[in-house]
């Protein structure tokens, strides 16, 4: 995989930039945390089918279930910025982190003792770990990409989709094998949270040596590069059209993935009558091709710019999901090749959009990731509500509506004019 290595021969651009030995650096930690990340989300989110039966829920107890994580993350994100501001990356992943492994360790516990109130309480902890971590992970990320002054985020969600894609063929391995659940998640969580505790060390490069601009006052926590030189203002970040309208354009490409983490697996089993390896199998496909689009997205992006990529992109994720829902076992299976390459680049694209103004860049991420969040949130009882009228193969056809809605305002995020800025 062409990550770090490809940044030997790039060169910041931005006055006051580090050495690239430390922008190397700093870079390989992000990708490290992005895909440790990852794998925390899809080491649960693989166990799904046998929480559903596990804890005997329909459909729509499922979503209701599921939307205990998707709260916490929404209540996480809004103070996620502050939070990062405050304490930096750094710190602030660690804490996410911690609160991620540990909520889904215990609601593991809860799903296998068949203690519903501990498995949703604790789903809800995870998710507030999810949101803090993710937002973090993303700013540090975004402030990689501006030293480098090419896109690079494409890549670290790759390394997000990475880990989800190992950590989803485990978890379709161990399913086949009837590992509990519990087990499974309580010892990947321990190695997630301290492979995370190691890489975020990293992100200290950036800091230690990055100067700000001569006007600027250094920084009082050197955690992280990704301290503002002046506060930034979260009032007048929600109130600025584009970075609603980016906001939206996210949250689409959320919902678009989102449904299929959830409820891929899920409607592979009752959709279309395979085993539960096999479901958990069609979502790990779906991870693989979202991380092959992510890689490859990169240079497309610098080549061809945001705007016309993003329509193939979403326009590829309605043809998938179509495929999915009306197609042979076989062709649905193709289906979520062409749907995982399709949704790939609509997140990290929206993030670094909401970055074009490094200033403004910690209120508006965590702007853009609450407006995106809210797809986690009302996903999962959609689809449920969805599923339990229409089968939850069916229900999946909601990610076509969002979808469309995403093509129609993929100019949001649109690349700022730099033509002028100094090299």
């Amino acid at each position: 995989m062409a990550t770090v290595d490809d940044l030997r021969n790039d060169r910041p651009t931005r006055p006051g930039s580090p050495a690239p030995d430390a922008v190397r650096r700093a870079s390989r930690s992000v990708m490290i945390v992005f895909a440790l990340n990852g794998a925390a989300f899809a080491t649960y989110a693989s166990r799904i089918p046998d929480t559903k039966s596990l804890l005997h829920l329909s459909a729509g107890q499922l979503g209701l279930f599921l939307l205990a994580g998707a709260l916490g993350s929404v209540l996480g994100l809004p103070m996620s910025g502050w939070i990062t501001g405050r304490f930096g990356a750094r710190r602030t992943v660690l804490a996410g982190s911690a609160a991620t492994t540990l909520g889904y360790s215990l609601s593991a516990i809860g799903i296998d003792t068949h203690q519903l109130w501990l498995a949703a309480v604790s789903l809800f902890v995870a998710g507030w770990g999810v949101g803090i971590w993710d937002v973090a992970m993303n700013l540090e990320g975004t402030v990689v990409e501006q030293h480098l002054g090419r896109s690079i985020m494409p890549r670290f969600h790759a390394m997000f989709s990475g880990g989800t894609v190992a950590a989803a063929l485990l978890g379709a391995g161990l399913t086949a094998l009837r590992v509990p659940v519990w087990l499974h998640v309580i010892v990947v969580m321990a190695l997630l949270a301290a492979g995370t505790a190691w890489a975020a060390g990293g992100f200290r490069a950036l800091g230690e040596v990055t100067s700000e601009p001569e006007s600027s006052e250094k920084p009082e926590n050197p955690d992280s590069a990704t301290e503002p030189a002046g506060k930034s203002s979260h009032l007048s970040a929600w109130l600025d059209p584009r970075v609603l309208l980016i906001g939206v354009v996210t949250l689409a490409a959320g919902f678009t993935e989102g449904t299929a983490n959830d409820w891929l697996s899920v409607a592979f089993v009752e959709g279309h009558n395979v085993p539960k390896w096999a479901g958990v199998l069609a979502f790990a496909t779906f991870l693989t091709f979202m991380t092959i689009g992510r890689i490859t997205g990169t240079a497309i992006l610098d080549r061809h710019g945001r705007v016309p990529v993003l329509r193939c992109a979403f326009a590829l994720a309605v043809v998938g999901c179509l495929a999915v829902v009306f197609g042979s076992t076989p062709i649905a299976y193709a289906g979520v090749v062409v749907w995982g390459v399709g949704v790939s680049l609509g997140f990290p694209v929206g993030m670094s959009a909401a970055a074009d103004d490094p200033a403004q860049a910690h209120a508006r991420i965590s702007v853009v990731s609450t407006i995106a969040y809210t797809a986690f949130l009302a996903g999962p009882p959609l689809l449920g509500f969805l599923g339990e009228h229409v089968g939850v193969l069916h229900a999946l056809l909601a990610v076509g509506a969002a979808a469309t809605l995403a093509l129609l305002l993929v100019p949001s995020v649109r690349e700022p004019d730099r033509s002028h800025a100094a090299h």
